[in-house]
């Protein structure tokens, strides 16, 4: 549960960016926001292979 918790923080993080990239147009707040995006792709990835190992180790 704590990578989930983890993964919240992080889109949260981003969303002054996105809000400033979308409604501002401001370029570099879209560099960090795609930056952000990288890492939340990443850690919804490793929440994915936690939750198919648990759910492995069950069945």
């Amino acid at each position: 549960m704590k990578k989930f918790e983890e993964l919240k923080a992080l889109i949260a993080s981003i969303e002054p960016d996105a809000d400033k990239f979308y409604n501002k147009g401001n370029s570099a707040a879209g560099t960090r926001l795609r930056k952000g995006m990288q890492d939340i792709k990443n850690a919804a990835q490793q929440i994915r292979s936690e939750v198919q190992d648990l759910k492995n180790k069950t069945s």
